[in-house]
């Protein structure tokens, strides 16, 4: 746990171009004795990890040995890996904590989260799954909530990412992909550098219409920080206002504060009258001195190396500047957005955050699972925001499904900063 520290507030190599499993994973269609022998083993590891490193040794004062009776002959019974994960996840909602929930191949979290982790586990065998030692997974790059009704709707869509590229936007509901249900990492299995056609719908009752899109094998750390540059941009505002504009999806490296410092500081957003920091959906792993960024009482420094290349240290942005949070906001995200808030360094405009503020690491089950767990307890200036989250100083609500590009807690932000 403690060699994973940097990465505790995160809310988890290589899957080859072709679009294929991870090497040793279990395609989810085994005969029915081994189908069950597989889903006891991958049960009773979760149950044993969480009874000995959950970070509440009481476990919320649940009877965990009765949760096993319960849970587990459900678990065994389970026709495939996808019915196996729910009863896991029904088991891991007893408990009533954020950064707890368990995760298969199928969802594009499960290799985002391998990526984020892969200090963690990669002596714990992250080799034997991803034997080029990088994670990846065919997709498009866009963040998508299932329905229940064999649909899905999109949440987010990555900059410059393949979904981006294609059109898609958020809240449109996919329907199919290539003639069959649509599913986040399946239906670009094998397809990867092929068109794939996305039947969705934009507005309620609408008829659909087709998108084809070229789905990517993803690094999750080097789409997230592509889609952070790819987001920069000034939005014209009134008759001269410039506001500058830029999406961090995740802060589960370093790297994404140093790639938002360069943008600020040298980059597009340097000249900008003011700046939109969204901080909506997508991962955490933030750390509070991030927010360091706006202390307007310490200095920059610029140096110059012998071959005359310069640069900034300590870059400084000390213009008005506007938060964007969600449900979508979680973990360390949230935690800047508590200092934000709390030491007025500007407006929080949006909904309230998700409330997922505990310490966690993840775990490789069985040869093809992945266990985020909840192993600390975290405060913020001595209060508890898990279950909690940060309330906005602008409330604007958004229901995102079927928003066809428009996003009106954006539009307050620009309105707000360009009468600044």
């Amino acid at each position: 746990m403690k060699a994973t520290r940097r990465n505790v507030l995160a809310l988890v190599v290589g899957a080859a171009a072709s679009g294929a499993l991870p090497a040793g994973a279990q395609t989810g269609n085994e005969p029915g004795d081994l189908r069950a022998g597989l889903n006891s083993a991958d049960f009773d590891q979760v149950w044993e990890l969480v009874r000995d490193r959950f970070y509440d040794p009481s476990l919320h004062g649940l009877d965990w040995q009765a949760v096993k009776s319960r849970y587990r002959p459900q678990a065994i019974a389970a026709g495939s890996r996808e019915e196996a994960a729910v009863v896991i996840n029904a088991m891991l909602a007893e408990l009533r904590a954020s950064h707890t929930h368990y995760y298969t191949p199928e969802d594009p979290a499960y290799y985002q989260l391998a990526d984020i982790f892969a200090g963690a586990l990669e002596h714990h065998g992250l080799r034997r799954l991803f034997p080029n030692s990088e994670v990846a997974y065919p997709g498009i790059g866009a963040f998508t909530e299932a329905d229940g009704q064999g649909s899905a709707f999109v949440t987010g869509v990555i900059e410059g990412a393949p979904a981006h590229q294609a059109g898609v936007l958020v809240g449109d509901e996919i329907l199919s992909a290539d003639g069959r249900p649509f599913r986040p990492v399946d239906s670009f299995r094998g397809k990867v550098g092929a068109p794939v056609s996305l039947q969705i719908r934009r507005a309620s009752g609408a008829a659909p219409i087709a998108i084809s899109v070229t789905p990517a094998d993803l690094n999750p750390e080097e789409m997230f920080l592509r889609g952070l540059k790819a987001s920069a941009r000034i939005i014209a505002a009134g008759d001269k206002a410039r506001i500058g504009y830029v999406h961090v999806w995740s802060y589960a490296s370093r790297r994404y504060q140093s790639a938002l410092e360069d943008l600020i500081g040298e980059g597009p957003l340097k000249d900008a009258d003011a700046l939109i920091w969204d901080l909506r959906g997508g991962w955490g792993g933030a750390q509070p001195q991030y927010l360091d960024l706006f202390n307007p009482r310490a200095p920059t420094m610029q140096v110059k190396d012998r071959n005359g290349e310069t640069g900034l240290v300590d870059v400084k942005w000390r213009k008005p500047v506007a938060m964007l949070i969600n449900q979508g906001t979680r973990s360390g995200k949230e935690v800047l957005a508590y200092g934000f808030k709390e030491y007025r360094l500007g407006e929080l405009i949006g909904q309230r955050t998700e409330g997922a503020v505990l310490a966690a690491t993840a775990f490789l089950i069985g040869d093809d699972g992945l266990l985020l767990l909840a192993v600390e307890d975290v405060l913020v200036d001595g209060k508890r925001l898990e279950g909690v989250g940060v309330e906005p100083t602008i409330e604007v609500a958004f229901d995102s499904r079927y928003a066809a590009g428009a996003d009106p807690q954006l539009d307050r932000a620009v309105q707000l900063l360009a009468g600044s």
